[in-house]
């Protein structure tokens, strides 16, 4: 079969379920790289209860579905692992019936071997896509008590740090990663500079709404905080109530609007906890879970942004959608001192970086708050900076060019 230079054929694999909604993969790989021509076909798990595999269109390709079942209960959490495992040695058959020039897997370990190993045998080139320090964080998680089978957890990490930094980057042809920073870790575990590219996160111009540069209201009396993420325990929102604690002494009038939830009912048990602690019941709102759009509504009247990332090994290394969602939207927002929002601040100058310090977020916020002029320009900022630079149609274009490079370099055995 004769192929086409210019063009890519690919299947990816990835631990994103069917339909995929994360942007990095629905965005920068379906909507933009597909868009350019490319095929991309997708073998993915359903998220919703499936009995059987199927197959059917997704964007220009096609994705091979594999089957599913609720997830209540331990036993079928566990059944679920297994059809998905099973589902990834699908893999075998879709290679041997097809013609791809690259094979990418998405945060995937098991199958990441397997991949590594298939690809070896049929020729084609091997990429691996890292967007989260999945072996950090197990350890990080079992010395954090935060979660209920420690030992699992603990070799669960042992396998993964094995296959992910001893063998799948070892030998992969490329593999992206989230930041430089990540770049930079793997770099020391004895992983080839060359081999690495860092993509961070961006946005969809296209898709995310724009509400103009700080287009609340300055004259209102009422000052609205947002927070927009996970409320996991592990993230240590309750840093954020005690921090809103100490503006509503200096701002009466001000409410904070916790956009997200936890998969675990306590972690927010525990947060309203502090909240009622601080006799703050009727100055804080926990919106749950919502979908992307009605999430970014409830940014639409906000005074100020705020992006408070607990260091740990885990979230170091990562990239912030929330931020960038911010600046798209033409808000000025306070983040602490983490490596991808200290590199995206410093350049946007799109908001005001702090230590992870409680009193250093209290004055960032009353000065935004007091300064609406410059949360105003800070917003023109940041909405400009993510026009130019942190948008996927860029970063479609650079991801683009690495994979045609891949492509036509020669396959070393």
């Amino acid at each position: 079969m004769k192929r086409n230079d210019s063009k890519i054929k690919l299947l990816f694999l990835s631990a994103d379920k069917f339909p995929p909604f994360r942007v990095d993969v629905k965005v920068l790989f379906g909507k933009e790289i597909s868009g350019k021509g490319h095929r991309i076909d997708w073998l993915l798990q359903s998220e919703k209860p499936l009995k059987r595999k199927y197959e059917t269109l997704l964007f220009n390709g096609r994705a091979f579905i594999g089957p599913n079942n609720e997830c209540s209960t331990i036993y079928k959490r566990l059944k679920s692992l297994i059809k998905n495992i099973v589902n990834d040695f699908y893999l075998c058959k879709i290679l041997k019936n097809n013609d791809y020039h690259l094979l990418l897997i998405k945060d995937k370990f098991i199958a990441g071997f397997v991949a590594l190993i298939l690809a070896k045998i049929y020729n084609i080139k091997f990429i691996y896509w890292l967007s989260f320090p999945f072996p950090e964080d197990s350890f990080f998680k079992v010395k954090e008590r935060a979660v209920n089978f420690p030992t699992l957890y603990f070799i669960r990490g042992i396998v993964f740090h094995l296959l992910l930094y001893r063998i799948i980057l070892k030998y992969c042809d490329h593999a992206f990663v989230q930041t430089e920073y990540m770049k930079e870790k793997i770099i020391k575990k004895g992983i080839l500079k060359s081999k690495m590219t860092a993509v961070p996160m961006a946005v969809s111009i296209d898709d995310i709404p724009f509400f103009g540069y700080h287009s609340t209201d300055v004259s209102k009396d009422e000052k609205v905080i947002v927070y927009l993420g996970t409320l996991i325990k592990l993230r240590r929102i309750d840093f954020l109530i005690r921090v809103f604690n100490e503006v509503k002494k200096l701002k009466k009038n001000s409410k904070l609007k916790l956009v997200g939830d936890s998969e675990i009912p306590k972690d927010i048990l525990d947060l309203k906890y502090e909240i009622k602690k601080h006799g703050l019941d009727d100055s804080v709102t926990i919106t749950g879970f919502l979908p992307q759009k009605k999430a970014w509504e409830q940014i639409k009247d906000a005074d100020v942004c705020v992006s408070p990332i607990y260091p740990s090994p885990s979230f170091d290394v990562g990239s912030p959608t929330k931020l960038l969602e911010y600046m798209a939207m033409g808000k000025a927002s306070v983040a602490n001192n983490h490596p991808e929002q200290q590199i995206v601040l410093r350049e946007s100058q799109a908001g005001i970086c702090v230590e992870w310090d409680e009193s250093a977020f209290v004055k960032a916020i009353i000065y935004l708050i007091d300064n609406p002029e410059v949360a105003s320009m800070m917003g023109k900022k940041g909405h400009e900076y993510i026009k130019s630079k942190r948008n996927y149609k860029e970063t479609a274009n650079t991801v683009e060019k690495i994979l045609l490079r891949i492509k036509s370099e020669k396959i070393q055995c």
